[in-house]
């Protein structure tokens, strides 16, 4: 995965240029030399400093010490080949798997510290950022127009659009006159807490806005990443498989929300929703689920509603810090 391989060119963000301080510090060196001492499980007990309602975090913390386990029922044949049941959950050329567990924590490590820093100075100002993961061809970005037009007039907003190239989807955001900026990763698979950390300062974000990150096209590497968000919401369109979340576990485990897109579609597919719904709470016991069509308006109510609850809880968090720092 990428965190072993170093996958990826500098990011290009748009106005790189331009530096606006937002009052707090972000370390934006990519300095895979650390060592830290964040541990992941894939049995998801997280441990990250930011409060939930709920009992999942989303430090996301990776020490592979065990094969990843993620309730597969194995029914493999003696010629299939696997390379993910060593102790890194992953195989990469000659490296020995505890290398690769050393690897991947050095540079997961140093995006956690930037993401707490994120997720500091987000709560500190009300902001309530949403990392919005899924396949390409999902639907998130039509999702997102449509979410940002119907919430503009109620919240301050911003839109943070990750894509390997192009600006196609943040001037996709931009036509519905919600502020937009584009972040392209290169040959990289997934944004990181440096990149959001840029993007927050060239968006001048306001207090208690709304932010969606709408990451990468990758079921695998966003998994991993935290950015300081909230929440991670996993986008499954109808078109796809309903058991996309058996086959990347790790997305749908991380995530707090499942998002069944595209359900307009649904009397013309063989989509089995309960089969879906059964298979991601099979690898996450707690993920909530909104069937939506951002083409008809089907369950948008109860997405915006999600997102009231989730912003009214984040406001409550930046009151009680204020009052234990006056």
């Amino acid at each position: 995965m990428c965190t072993v391989c170093g996958c990826g060119d500098q990011p290009v963000i748009e106005g790189a240029g331009h530096h606006h301080h937002h009052g707090h510090s972000h370390d934006h060196s990519h300095d895979h030399g650390h060592s830290h001492d964040h541990s992941h499980d894939h049995g998801h007990s997280h441990d990250h400093s930011h409060d939930h309602d709920h009992s999942h975090d989303h430090g996301h913390h990776h020490h592979h010490d065990h094969p990843h386990d993620h309730h597969h029922h194995d029914h493999s044949h003696s010629h299939d080949l696997h390379y993910g049941r060593g102790e890194a959950g992953v195989t990469v050329g000659s490296l020995d798997q505890r290398r690769i567990v050393e690897i991947e924590q050095d540079v997961l490590g140093h995006n956690d510290r930037l993401a707490r820093t994120n997720r500091a100075w987000m709560t500190e100002h009300g902001v309530f950022a949403l990392n919005l993961v899924s396949s390409p061809g999902s639907g998130k970005t039509t999702l997102l127009c449509r979410t940002v037009s119907d919430l503009m007039s109620r919240y301050p907003l911003a839109v943070v659009e990750g894509d390997q190239q192009t600006t196609h989807d943040a001037d996709r955001i931009r036509a519905t006159g919600a502020p937009a900026l584009q972040v392209n990763t290169g040959k990289g698979c997934h944004l990181d807490a440096a990149m959001v950390a840029q993007a927050m300062e060239r968006l001048e974000l306001a207090d208690d806005s709304l932010l969606f990150i709408e990451n990468v096209g990758n079921l695998v590497c966003p998994s991993a990443f935290d950015l300081g968000e909230a929440h991670k919401v996993a986008i499954l369109s109808v078109t796809e498989g309903e058991d996309k979340p058996l086959k990347y576990p790790d997305m749908f485990a991380a995530a707090d929300l499942m998002i069944l897109n595209k359900v307009d579609l649904l009397p013309y597919l063989s989509f089995d929703v309960d089969k879906a719904i059964a298979y991601a709470r099979q690898v996450n016991h707690d993920i909530e689920v909104v069937q939506v069509s951002a083409t008809s308006g089907q369950g948008l109510d109860e997405w915006y509603a999600w997102i009231e609850k989730g912003r009214a809880l984040q406001l409550h968090r930046k009151k009680k810090l204020a009052a234990r720092n006056d």
